[in-house]
């Protein structure tokens, strides 16, 4: 299979040249698998007339897309869009990443987080107490956790918290439905789904709808001493509305895998705050050969005419 001019499929990658030096074999050796041919290259190497697919990522140099009249998509190799979904010069498909890499990788990172409140592990680990007190958790048929956000990575997230035996309820802008999951959709049954949060996990995307989504008046809503997991978007949560709840004794504990400022400023409260913890953005990391799997077959859709997986819907901003 080749190129519509009969010639090796130009792929342009929209990336430091670190995730270069990552992605580009594999994802060059996923399409010859496939039978393509293409060559992998920046700016410069590729002219812009000359790209069939651009791949992106965060800190690429190309911000104005307008020049790139024959490329046929732009793919993207994070799960995030937001930073380049409302770009008003991008008029080409915009897809998505969307594979079992970060899907399981965001499973078990959540997992792991939620046992670790549920079983109140940090009092052993952390803080090592010297006397013989034996705290004894609940059951995970006896805790309550509500998911903020049903898509790929929160549905399954949903679903191995439900198959642990935990009562999991699902919060999503639309309806949803998730097997095991109690699911919950629309602003107006956002405070039920909060009321019943022992543990809140945040995997909504970044939308106008989102941002600053939990501030003060809705953190209260939680029930007293309640656990905060949040791997979607640091905008999700007001900062100093979550360090109140914090003092307050109104959440227990929070672990953050993202923020509003990455990396997180030496000064910001979080860094000092006991009760936080701060996690480097690593929760559902996009892995080279997974993710090029996932290339490949939208570069084989398009070439065979077939629709493109994981379009980004501009007006929904995911």
């Amino acid at each position: 299979m080749r190129a519509r001019n009969g010639d090796k499929i130009n792929l342009l990658f929209n990336v430091t040249p670190d995730v270069l030096a990552e992605y580009r074999d594999s994802i060059l050796d996923a399409l010859k698998r496939r039978s393509i041919d293409a060559r992998a290259g920046l700016l410069g190497e590729i002219a812009p007339g000359d790209a069939d697919y651009i791949i992106h990522a965060t800190g690429g140099p190309i911000t104005d897309f307008a020049p790139f009249t024959n490329a046929r998509a732009v793919l993207s190799l994070w799960a995030g869009v937001e930073k380049i979904v409302g770009n008003t010069t991008l008029t080409q498909p915009l897809c998505r990443m969307v594979d079992d890499g970060l899907r399981q990788g965001m499973v078990e990172w959540v997992v792991g987080h939620v046992l670790r409140a549920h079983l109140g592990m940090d009092r052993y680990v952390r803080e090592k107490p010297r006397g013989w007190e034996q705290h004894v958790p609940p059951l995970a048929t006896d805790r309550s956790v509500t998911v903020l956000g049903l898509g790929e990575l929160g549905s399954a997230a949903a679903t191995a918290l439900a198959q642990l035996g935990f009562r999991v309820t699902g919060w999503s802008r639309s309806p949803r439905d998730v097997a095991g999951v109690r699911c919950l959709a629309g602003a107006d049954s956002l405070p039920e789904a909060l009321a019943s949060a022992e543990i809140l996990i945040g995997l909504l995307p970044q939308t106008p709808e989102t941002i600053d989504l939990l501030n003060a008046e809705r953190l209260a809503l939680l029930p007293k001493g309640s656990f905060i997991v949040n791997a979607g978007r640091g905008t999700l949560i007001v900062d100093d509305a979550l360090v109140a709840a914090l003092d307050s004794g109104q959440v227990a504990q929070a672990t953050l895998d993202v923020f509003r400022t990455e990396p997180v400023p030496a000064d910001h409260p979080f860094w000092s705050h006991p009760a936080v913890t701060i996690s480097p953005h690593i929760a559902a990391a996009t892995r080279a050969s997974t993710a090029a799997e996932k290339i490949a077959e939208n570069v084989v859709r398009a070439e065979s005419g077939e629709p493109l997986q994981h379009v980004v819907d501009r007006a929904l901003s995911y």
